[in-house]
């Protein structure tokens, strides 16, 4: 060993160029230093993780205890246990009434998995992705670790952080390969209509660009908002989208890393080779507890979003009354986006990451900065945690402006 260490072995590798352009997940970062903080003794609220704050309900619990129980614990199919295949395609008829073959869908492991290997297929080097901005922060990453290069659209916030179809029109090049929408809206929680989603996929039709379809959050939604998927206006848009979702969300399932895609054959079929070389199969434990996630009670699911639309009710509210700080409603997901440009200014820092480095050290409140996601005067706050918390949180950010821009 020391004659090795004298060699100088292993010490003059060199990574490969793609991965020296991957920058890390923000989110990921913000909430390990938030657990690190509170693992010393402060009393640190964290408001930047992505996942609901309830457990996995009873129900899906069993249902993958017994699968165990029965033996059901080796290798499946790459693509999935068929019976999780007819489950989603039983929730994809009932929800958005679009028909789907089982080689037309692939189980991975979480919808980011998902998303990850649909890159690695659609593109080669130096094709496009347009990305609406605010995105969620793991889009450009893929794109570039498939070879692709993001291009990026801005949402205003006077237009909900939406883009529009004129907009794609002219972000649309002979390398353009894709388009992400992604509906309700991580870190928005804005919604795109079935109007917009027409008029998107009128540009996509003329141009023949994939449409990736994000769908996650789409059972958590407020005031009557609906959720449409693109691939359900039309069949000749169908053929075109890529249906991203999965019961991370939707089902407080986020650590049993079950997702699908559910579009072209060819796509899925590429995508199922790629992952019998990567993964082999999603945990079998995990997709027998989708297929009851799917086939079985949705109660549950109702409760946690009648309680996020409760929080985000309350919480709105308070967030609005802070000097500086503007708010539009979301209406899905359970993200709170905020310009706080002007708070930050009053306080006395110069840019919006500043100003979440103060809060995070001196009001201990962990919040995830809109530059993150490609829009740097806003901030990311979940309220998938308990009400109280949330409250308290608030009061914490409100003292801090109060306090600072004296």
């Amino acid at each position: 060993m020391k004659i090795y260490k004298e060699a100088g072995i292993g010490m003059n590798i060199q990574l490969s160029n793609r991965v020296s352009k991957v920058t890390p997940s923000s989110t990921l970062a913000i909430t390990a230093k938030a657990k690190e903080l509170k693992q010393n003794g402060l009393d640190v609220i964290g408001l930047g993780a992505g996942e609901p704050d309830f457990n996995t309900p009873e129900n899906i619990i069993e249902a993958a205890s017994r699968s165990m129980k029965e033996g059901h614990t080796k290798y499946t199919a790459t693509g999935g246990l068929p019976e999780l295949k007819k489950a989603i395609i039983g929730k994809l008829q009932r929800d958005q009434g679009l028909d789907y073959k089982p080689a037309e869908i692939i189980v991975t492991n979480g919808a980011k998995h998902a998303l990850y290997t649909l890159f690695q297929v659609i593109l080669d080097e130096g094709d496009e992705v347009i990305i609406p901005a605010p995105y969620w922060v793991s889009y450009p990453e893929q794109v570039k670790l498939a070879g692709g290069k993001p291009v990026y659209i801005a949402g205003e916030e006077s237009q909900h952080f939406k883009i529009t179809a004129q907009q794609l029109k002219a972000a649309i090049t002979q390398k353009t390969k894709a388009v992400i929408i992604n509906s309700p809206s991580n870190p928005t929680g804005m919604i795109y209509t079935k109007e917009e989603l027409e008029e998107i996929g009128e540009v996509c039709l003329r141009h023949n660009i994939v449409v990736v379809s994000d769908e996650i959050y789409e059972k958590l939604l407020y005031d009557g908002n609906q959720h449409v998927s693109i691939a359900e206006i039309s069949p000749e848009l169908k053929a075109i989208t890529v249906i991203i979702n999965g019961v991370s969300k939707s089902h407080s399932m986020t650590g049993w890393r079950i997702g699908y895609a559910a579009g072209d054959e060819a796509i899925i079929k590429a995508m199922t080779d790629v992952a019998s070389h990567s993964t082999s199969n999603p945990a079998a434990a995990s997709q027998y507890g989708a297929i009851e996630a799917y086939n079985g009670t949705q109660e549950p699911v109702e409760r946690m979003r009648q309680a996020f639309e409760e929080r985000m009710n309350i919480i709105y509210k308070k967030l609005n009354e802070i000097p500086g700080v503007t708010c539009l409603k979301p209406q899905g997901a359970f993200y709170l986006y905020p310009n706080v440009m002007e708070a930050a200014r009053i306080t006395g820092y110069e840019d919006v990451d500043s100003f979440v480095g103060a809060l995070l050290e001196e009001a201990l409140v962990a919040v995830v900065p809109g530059s993150s996601f490609g829009s740097p005067e806003n901030i990311r706050l979940s309220y998938a945690t308990a009400l109280e918390s949330l409250e308290e949180a608030i009061r914490r950010i409100h003292s801090f402006v109060k306090e600072k821009s004296r």
